[in-house]
């Protein structure tokens, strides 16, 4: 095993940070040129291709969450042979993670591509929207092998401990990405077809270098051919730990995504508010994410060295981080939503229905932060069925209901939709609270 990438010795603080540091800067990459196609877009087309570019682009982060759900079982499963120093069943994951999920690609793009058009109609895409979010999303649907295996080479090096290769490979793809922005959209004038376009190059840009990276750098254990195959046991235990986090990420994208079918229920402007809204919060979620991330491993790695208090402490670490950054996108986005939303659209309409729904939506990184760093706890303990439980009890009790209940009541405005979202991560954030005393006293 690489000693520098073992995370179960040193300092728990300075390893959390190192470790998290480099994941937050990949997060931030992904969602810039993400922002990037929004604003581009906005540059040199009208609201009905901002629409379509950002119902597109969040059926696509939906998809890849659930992508990275799934790759978390293989990430927690090397973490815990790499504080094992297991190093032959750490092999033996990552041979039978290439097998699974290259047949996983295969089934889900070819589905994807199968089910585009009831896909554009379950969004209740504005008409004038249709056209263009239906060519984006096919576009984008043919580039989900490329996302899968960006996410199985990456979540291998996390789970070795290594968080800055994976960085790299997104570098080169942010670069390409915004690039091709301005000679698609802008250049050529294709619209959102463009800016697809522009995020499967990229993507395919950073599966070239990962795959130059692994095939050069072993990621501290030695991989054989006899390794790459699709062992039962293995896929059990990538599963059991992959399948109730990509649930749970899925769900919380489901629920994302009523709302903004909600939204686009209500036309155009608001559709497009939501859209923007949307992305700025996915941008504030940078921090927690990354830590959600990081902690998963710390503890993967930790528990199976047997070094539970060590876990315990990131996790403690993590949420005094995390909520801090929480509070300060809080409170500036009560006193200058403008200078984010601005950012992304030039229509007063649009403007003012976005700072609304802003101001109240931004309370969810405060909440959204205490549950995201004990999933990611929970997660690498082999608890990830926790995750499961507190979301979709949020998403049913609360996040769902009350965005259309506040739809309802308060058609003028979309101040008062933006609150489900936080009071949901509220009761997220004191089931986890719950089942971490739970698990604590019964440990004692």
């Amino acid at each position: 095993m690489n000693e520098k990438n073992d995370l179960t010795q040193g300092s728990v603080g300075k390893n959390l940070v190192l470790f998290a540091l480099p994941y937050l800067l990949s997060s931030f990459m992904q969602t810039f040129y993400g922002m990037a196609d929004l604003f581009v877009v906005g540059l040199y087309n009208g609201s009905e291709t901002t629409t379509a570019v950002a119902i597109g682009s969040q059926v696509m982060h939906m998809l890849t969450v659930i992508i990275i759900g799934f790759v978390m079982g293989t990430t927690v499963r090397i973490g815990q042979c790499v504080g094992a120093r297991d190093e032959k069943a750490a092999a033996k994951t990552v041979g039978t993670s290439a097998v699974f999920f290259s047949v996983f690609a295969v089934v889900v793009t070819a589905g994807l591509l199968l089910g585009t058009v009831p896909i554009v109609r379950v969004m209740l895409t504005p008409q004038e929207a249709v056209a263009q979010t239906r060519l984006y999303l096919l576009i984008c649907f043919a580039g989900v092998p490329l996302i899968v295996a960006y996410n199985v080479i990456s979540g291998i090096f996390r789970g070795a401990g290594d968080s800055r290769k994976p960085m790299y490979f997104v570098a080169a793809a942010c670069v390409t990405n915004i690039v091709l922005d301005f000679v698609f959209i802008g250049f050529c004038g294709m619209g959102a077809a463009g800016a697809a376009l522009g995020t499967v190059c990229g993507q395919a840009v950073s599966v070239a270098a990962a795959f130059l990276v692994i095939r050069r750098q072993n990621p501290g254990f030695s991989v054989s051919r006899q390794d790459f195959c699709m062992d039962r046991e293995v896929v059990g235990r990538i599963l059991k730990v992959g399948t109730p986090v990509a649930m749970q990420d899925g769900l919380i994208q489901v629920a994302f995504v009523v709302i903004t079918v909600i939204a686009n229920s209500r036309g155009l402007i608001v559709s497009a508010a939501v859209g923007i809204v949307e992305k700025l919060i996915g941008f504030m979620f940078l921090v927690p994410s990354a830590f959600l991330s990081a902690i998963s491993t710390i503890t993967a790695q930790n528990m199976g060295a047997d070094k539970a208090e060590r876990a315990r402490r990131s996790l403690y670490y993590s949420l005094a981080i995390t909520v801090g950054w929480g509070l300060c996108c809080a409170l500036y986005s009560q006193f200058l939503p403008h200078t984010l939303v601005g950012i992304f659209t030039r229509d007063d309409a649009v403007l003012a229905a976005g700072c609304a729904y802003l101001q109240s939506y931004a309370f969810d990184c405060v909440f959204a932060a205490v549950h995201f760093c004990f999933s990611g706890y929970f997660c690498g303990d082999q608890k990830s069925m926790v995750s499961f439980i507190h979301n979709i009890t949020a998403i049913v009790l609360v996040r769902i209901p009350g965005a259309w209940l506040a739809s309802r009541l308060f058609p003028a405005s979309l101040y008062p939709m933006g609150w489900a979202a936080p009071l949901g991560s509220l009761l997220s954030a004191v089931i986890c609270v719950g089942f971490y005393l739970y698990y604590r006293k019964r440990g004692k």
